[in-house]
């Protein structure tokens, strides 16, 4: 078992060492940062099934990091959630196939409403609908699942987190994000604690004024 285990391991190194790098990640943050920090909009991420969930994580990690960012579930849009879509967002959309029909249909409902809202898309496929339909796609290099049958998001979630903390990481570095700006967005628990050390912001009292 503990061969296999660090197969396991090694094979999603591996993946993550042979993601493609290019220069659709900076296309990626320069649409980005644009369209949140110039033009006072929101990243919009969105995706199905666990390429959903690690959208999801996407979004709150940015908006802890100082791009306001919310994730949109690509089935409730169609009954009514796309409404929190605005002219000046981006939409960031993450697709293993770049075939998944809720999220091409999510794109084609956002261009009825505001078609100006810019697409990029992380894929493993750059001939797809969703890659075809975008203004920017980021490539996984299509690893291979280490799931025994093939077919269960395993690597394909590993490489699609580790792409959005490059993107994260890149971004606060373009808006000079500091460990004070971090604190005021993340009070509570140990990191609300350490970045507040680490900026010299005091704690606040009961009524959320800082404590002198």
């Amino acid at each position: 078992m503990k061969a296999k285990i660090k197969q396991i391991f090694d094979n999603e190194a591996s993946a993550i060492q042979n993601i493609p790098v290019d220069s659709s990640y900076e296309k990626a943050i320069e649409i980005i940062h644009t369209r949140v920090h110039k033009k006072n909009g929101k990243l919009v991420t969105s995706g199905m099934g666990k390429a959903g969930q690690i959208a999801h994580n996407i979004a709150t990690t940015f908006s802890s990091t100082g791009t306001p960012s919310v994730f949109l579930h690509p089935s409730e849009a169609q009954h009514g959630d796309l409404g929190i879509l605005q002219e000046n967002d981006v939409l960031l959309a993450i697709s293993n196939s770049g075939k998944t029909r809720e999220i091409i249909e999510l794109i084609d409902l956002k261009n009825n409403l505001f078609p100006g809202i810019p697409v990029i898309v992380i894929t493993g496929n750059s001939e797809s609908p969703l890659a075809q339909k975008s203004d920017c796609h980021i490539l996984t290099g299509a690893p291979s699942e280490v799931c025994p049958l093939g077919l269960t998001p395993t690597t394909s979630t590993t490489v699609f987190t580790v792409i959005g903390d490059a993107l994260v990481v890149m971004m606060m570095e373009k808006i000079g994000f500091t460990a004070g700006d971090y604190a005021k967005r993340h009070h509570g628990g140990y990191l609300g604690t350490k970045s507040r050390e680490k900026s010299g912001i005091q704690d606040l009292d009961g009524e959320g004024n800082n404590k002198r």
